[in-house]
């Protein structure tokens, strides 16, 4: 091994004398040089700066690497997939709606759409416009908007929905053709059908397309552009629970387009159905006449909220006008939607749970509870309404302020206060008159609010108001106006600026009704698998207590006495002829146009076992008469002789 030792005497082997070595020996063997120098020895640098540059490529070249298969790895993943995934929904029923007796309310049906991932277009222009045409010649849309819309989509990977609850026709012209339609396929759908729409649809709701906005911020939870979800009512409370889980169908493509494989990724979990405390025929019924009485006066605009005092359930929830919610499912023409959505009474607005009223006469139960808590009058104690009070200016003794009665001039004890709806009385527990002290402003207030007013009952409804209850610190800061005795007297007969929803003025009265636990309004009462049966319920909602007012029973119980004598002998009298004892209160409100008025009722029945609480209103009723009131006798004449 020796021959492959090169001894040196001294020093170290340079690079320059390794390059003229290797020359050396070269020219040797080509000509006989014996001995080649250089004159400089070459310089080290650029040698140096080859090295530097070689090692800065390698770095650049690994970290680039690095950044593209580690820390963009996920991104360049879903790229990938969108290239060569195609995710398609598999779809269930959605879950369906039962009354109290498990009368259905709702089915489903299928509907079909043509829907397009442009992506699977043809590449070549001209085949692309060709099966674009097709495809709008077969469901008759206009082809210069679809190429528009897909010129808009290609880039994005979403689909586009072009054609939805396809006819009949339509959709077998398509099954023969959809080979020629690449890029085309038909989704199933489930389109709701409601039974009895008119009567039901503000308690439901209704399912609609998923608009742009809502699929942006939903598609993450596996919605696609082609869904429907729930807009309004139950549909939109119960969303989650009604739709369930769709799965996906996934279909993979190489990159000429070709499928590759097919597989199912996640299998379809059906929705859930619903069991409501609605008794539907009762619903039907109190509509009914509440439509007719309405119809009668030559009123729209009306509701009425019938509830379960011990539970909370809601028996029955109607809002006028109605309206058809099959109009959204997407079966109905664009005439049937447009007269829904540009009617000038507002059908889509539930008046029952979000119309803002003056409750008028119905407070004065309330007042009187607060009053007997605070201890600031004997229920016994008699207070003469002369038919009005009249109370002159502090700052300004020539002007005097009169409030009326509607009541005939009199002895009034609370009894026969609440009975006969005596405002003078009322006024002086509430605001104070002469030598009767009253709540003032500050307690009234604090009660209402322990009645539930000015605050959401909870129910499990969408669209709930809060009503108002007003006070000197909202008047100062919403209007920059002081507070005065008259706002006081006002609010203690239900005029001013108080505002509530028939849903609070009822679930209030459960408070009266059952031993002063106020109960929070509940539509659904259990949550089932599939079809009624004894095994598959989900979950039960039970009765919530909203809260315990602690309201002294012998108090409760002259105030029922009073709603009873106004059934015996007071306002109600027209009551006194049910199969069972009623207690009620009426109530006439003030509305922004003269002699228009806001005609209240509301029942409690039987007298000695509440077992409803039904409360009905009617809007811009003309003149004081009894509007409510034969719509409640009717409704609970037939309710307790069923």
């Amino acid at each position: 091994m020796k021959k492959y030792f090169v001894k040196k005497t001294s020093g170290e082997v340079e690079p320059h004398e390794t390059l003229l070595d290797s020359l050396v020996q070269k020219h040797k063997a080509e000509g006989g040089v014996k001995e080649l120098k250089f004159e400089v020895p070459p310089s080290p640098k650029p040698s140096l700066w080859f090295v530097a540059v070689f090692f800065i490529l390698t770095a650049v070249i690994l970290g680039k690497t690095f950044q593209l298969a580690v820390m963009q790895n996920k991104d360049f993943k879903e790229l990938s997939d969108k290239n060569s995934a195609r995710l398609s929904p598999i779809r269930t029923d959605r879950g369906v709606i039962y009354d109290k007796n498990f009368e259905k309310l709702v089915s489903n049906f299928p509907g079909f759409d043509l829907v397009l991932d442009a992506r699977d277009l043809p590449k070549d222009e001209n085949q692309k416009n060709e099966v674009i045409k097709l495809a709008a010649q077969i469901t008759k849309k206009d082809p210069v908007l679809l190429e528009d819309l897909v010129a808009q989509r290609l880039d994005t990977g979403e689909k586009i929905v072009v054609a939805e609850n396809l006819e009949q026709e339509t959709l077998v012209a398509l099954e023969t053709k959809i080979d020629e339609l690449p890029g085309f396929q038909i989704e199933r759908n489930t389109i709701r059908n409601y039974v009895d729409p008119e009567f039901f649809s503000q308690i439901l709701g209704f399912t609609g397309r998923i608009n742009s906005s809502e699929y942006t911020d939903l598609k993450s939870q596996n919605y696609s552009i082609s869904d429907y979800l729930g807009k309004q009512g139950l549909e939109k409370s119960y969303e989650k629970i009604l739709r369930g889980e769709p799965g996906i169908f996934e279909t993979d493509k190489n990159a000429l387009g070709q499928t590759v494989g097919q597989k199912v990724r996640t299998e379809a979990k059906p929705g859930q159905s619903l069991v409501l405390w609605l008794d539907a025929s009762l619903q039907r019924k109190l509509q009914t006449e509440l439509s007719r009485v309405a119809s009668d006066i030559g009123l729209k605009k009306a509701a009425a909220v019938a509830l379960d005092p011990k539970t909370g359930g809601v028996l029955a929830l109607v809002s006028l006008p109605s309206f058809d919610n099959n109009a959204f499912s997407g079966a109905s023409s664009q005439a049937d939607l447009n007269k829904i959505l540009n009617n000038p009474s507002q059908p889509l607005f539930n008046r029952a749970i979000s119309g803002q009223y003056a409750s008028g006469s119905s407070i004065k139960p309330l007042v009187a509870t607060a009053a007997l808590q605070e201890n600031i009058i004997l229920p016994t104690k008699q207070i003469y309404s002369q038919g009005f009070i009249s109370v002159t200016n502090q700052y300004h003794p020539e002007i005097v302020y009169t409030y009326h009665d509607t009541a005939l001039p009199g002895w009034y004890d609370m009894r026969k206060a609440i009975a006969l709806s005596c405002n003078v009385y009322f006024y002086t527990i509430g605001g104070s008159y002469k030598d009767q002290k009253g709540l003032g402003s500050t307690r009234l207030k604090n009660y209402l609010k322990l009645f539930g007013w000015g605050e959401k009952t909870g129910i499990d409804l969408p669209g709930e108001s809060k009503g108002l209850v007003p006070d000197h610190v909202w008047k100062e800061e919403t209007l920059g106006q002081p507070w005065s005795t008259g706002d006081t007297y006002n609010l203690s007969i239900g005029q001013g600026y108080l505002q509530v929803t028939p849903l609070q003025l009822a679930t209030a009265f459960t408070a009266l009704a059952n031993h002063g636990k106020l109960m929070k309004p509940q539509i659904v009462k259990q949550i089932i698998e599939d079809s009624p049966s004894d095994n598959n319920v989900i979950k039960e909602f039970a009765p919530v207590i909203a809260r315990n007012t602690g309201f002294n029973q012998e108090n409760l119980n002259i105030i029922l006495q009073g709603m009873r004598d106004g059934v015996v002998y007071g306002s109600s009298a027209i009551l006194n002829d049910l199969p069972v004892k009623a207690a009620a209160k009426t109530g006439t409100a003030q509305t922004s146009k003269s002699n228009y008025y806001y005609n209240w009722v509301t029942v409690i029945a039987p007298y000695d076992n509440p077992q409803i609480v039904l409360t009905v209103i009617l809007e811009d009723v003309p003149g004081v008469r009894a509007a409510a009131l034969p719509v409640a006798n009717e409704v609970l004449k037939w309710y307790f002789s069923k």
